[in-house]
């Protein structure tokens, strides 16, 4: 099992910053892909980053892509989105998620976040 909290989130204005972590406990957190996912009212739960094993591959949605950043640091078991220029669509609950392998679909991921809200205002 891994366990998965996130914290980080908050209320910025549009054009700002906001730096998602997401600490790891239980099994080999070094050994999972993690990804980043986020979910507005009323829409399906969207892929927004994924980071290898390593750190060294990572993948964004064409939405976020020069805008967000995903890092981790594997002594701390710990994943980070640093989000800049935020805009008033980057709003949602936004969750981190571990798996086998990096991947978009939510379904290739076994362990899940609680989510921390992210609200960008106008």
């Amino acid at each position: 099992q891994v366990q998965l909290v996130e914290s980080g989130g908050g209320l910025v204005q549009a054009g700002g910053s906001l730096r998602l972590s997401c600490v790891a406990s239980g099994r080999t957190f070094s050994s999972y892909a993690m990804g980043w996912f986020r979910q507005a009212p009323g829409k399906e739960r969207e892929f927004v980053a994924t980071i290898g094993w390593s750190g060294g591959y990572t993948y964004y949605a064409d939405s976020v892509k020069g805008r967000f950043t995903a890092t981790r640091d594997n002594a701390k078991m710990t994943v980070y989105l640093q989000m800049n220029s935020l805009k008033p669509e980057d709003t949602a609950v936004y969750y981190c998620a571990a798996g086998p392998g990096v991947a978009e679909a939510p379904g290739r991921y076994d362990y899940w976040g609680q989510g921390t809200q992210v609200t960008v205002s106008s």
